[in-house]
């Protein structure tokens, strides 16, 4: 997966652009509602959801696979926005507890055991009271079952790229013991 992401980052650069996903948008808004000050952002890219949320004074740690998408993220964003270098599987980088968690279109690039331990660790991660928003693709996806099916609505769509379609059994098995669902 890094040499998918670090190739795509060299060749694609900003790929989507800088304005920030609908998703972040309603992070952002919950956020703010909740006052929640400190934000980690697994998978960070290059920073455009990122960046939303350290513009609406939140202290914002991101986690990127992909060296050139963090030197993007630095001659765009500068320093303010502090990134670990490494794999969301080898949570946490850190010790710190926060207040939100951030995690836009990841977790269904994930396997079974590495989107089990993601959320685990990502709620070790997350203060008492805090809010994890996520966001995936579902079986409603025009994507949904297009390409080789490795296992039960989970397909690879291109080389390289295995996707996990969620429907709602599966957000309530995956999210609901950290009361996500």
């Amino acid at each position: 997966m890094a040499e998918f992401w670090e190739s795509s980052f060299v060749e694609k650069q900003t790929m989507w652009g800088f304005e920030p996903s609908e998703s972040a948008l309603v992070a952002k808004d919950l956020f703010q509602e909740k006052q929640l000050q400190r934000i980690l952002v697994p998978g960070m890219g290059y920073g455009r959801n990122a960046q939303l949320f350290r513009e609406n004074g939140m202290d914002v740690t991101g986690i990127e696979i992909s060296q050139t998408a963090i030197n993007l993220a630095k001659n765009h964003y500068g320093e303010s926005i502090k990134i670990h270098h490494g794999s969301v599987t080898d949570m946490p980088y850190d010790a710190v507890l926060y207040d939100g968690i951030f995690c836009h279109a990841l977790i269904h690039l994930l396997n079974q055991q590495e989107r089990r331990k993601l959320l685990h660790d990502c709620y070790k991660q997350l203060r008492p009271g805090g809010y994890m928003v996520f966001s995936a693709v579902s079986t409603r996806s025009p994507n949904y079952g297009t390409g080789r099916q490795v296992s039960r609505s989970r397909f690879e769509i291109m080389e390289g790229v295995k996707m996990f379609f969620y429907d709602t059994d599966s957000v309530k098995q995956e999210f609901g013991k950290y009361g996500l669902a």
